[in-house]
């Protein structure tokens, strides 16, 4: 559900509703009762409700094989191939 800034015209009072997109705009102002209260423009806010989300199901687990975290790998690095290779004028590399 989308997250609105709104701003009152009159008092200067601002605050962010929760609003469906279909919901009609609240123009009456919470703080003073006038009806100069407005959407600013303003970044794009959402929340994210139900499961699946990576504060509601991932962030309090702990990584798979947490034991072997500390063990290290050999790699192997090789080091790029400075010569120059001549290549026939039809090749898929120019």
């Amino acid at each position: 559900m989308p997250i609105y800034d709104f701003e009152c015209v009159s008092c200067g009072y601002k605050a962010e509703l929760m609003r469906k997109m279909s919901e009609p705009s609240q123009t009456i102002c919470p703080q003073c009762a006038s009806e100069t209260f407005a959407k600013m423009l303003s970044a794009p806010s959402f929340q994210l409700n139900g499961t699946g989300w990576y504060a509601s199901d991932f962030k309090d687990k702990k990584p798979k094989n947490s034991d072997n975290a500390t063990e290290k790998t050999d790699v192997k690095t090789t080091e790029p191939d400075t010569k120059a290779v001549a290549c026939n004028p039809g090749c898929a590399c120019h």
